[in-house]
């Protein structure tokens, strides 16, 4: 991780204020909130790294009225629990097209219009929010697919502080 304005260093004046006017983040959570590797144990227990880095920068969010949301294709108890820990509401178990069906469903529950929203993913199956929101995120190891169709791409890795780098950089342009 680096410190908050080096990101902010290499970010476009017309970006740093899209990032002023986020008022709510989708998150995917496999890739982003994890490193996108999955460990088996011989037992068929799933293990996966995620950052705690990501935890503080969330709370600082929450703190400052931002709303937060996961929408997971993966339908996991590793999803349930980390999400539950960071006190980020979520749904899984969605396909493609399901993903972008709840975003639309939250944006209007919310009210809050799509150009406040940003969407951080990772993989293909992230393509329509992030076409959708107002602010497209992917980390840093994405597929390279969806390089294409992002505005801010981190600098950090996901599982490794790749929401926290999100975190500052929205807390630092809102201050």
């Amino acid at each position: 991780m680096k410190i908050v304005s080096e990101y902010l260093s290499n970010i476009s004046p017309s970006l740093k204020q899209k990032f002023r006017e986020i008022e709510f983040i989708i998150f995917d959570f496999d890739g982003v909130f994890t490193d996108n590797q999955v460990y088996t144990d011989q037992n068929g227990i799933e293990l996966v790294v995620s950052s705690k880095f990501d935890g503080f920068g969330l709370q600082k969010l929450k703190s400052m009225g931002i709303e937060l949301f996961i929408l997971s294709t993966e339908k996991n108890s590793v999803v349930k629990k980390r999400s539950e820990k960071l006190g980020v509401e979520f749904i899984q178990g969605l396909n493609s097209s399901e993903k972008l069906k709840e975003f639309i469903k939250l944006a209007e529950k919310k009210q809050i219009p799509h150009k406040s929203i940003a969407y951080m993913g990772n993989d293909i199956n992230d393509i329509e929010c992030l076409e959708k929101c107002g602010l497209p995120i992917v980390v840093k190891d994405s597929h390279p697919e969806i390089l294409k169709f992002a505005e801010y791409i981190t600098v950090t890795k996901g599982g490794h502080g790749a929401v926290r780098e999100v975190c500052d950089i929205i807390e630092a342009l809102k201050a």
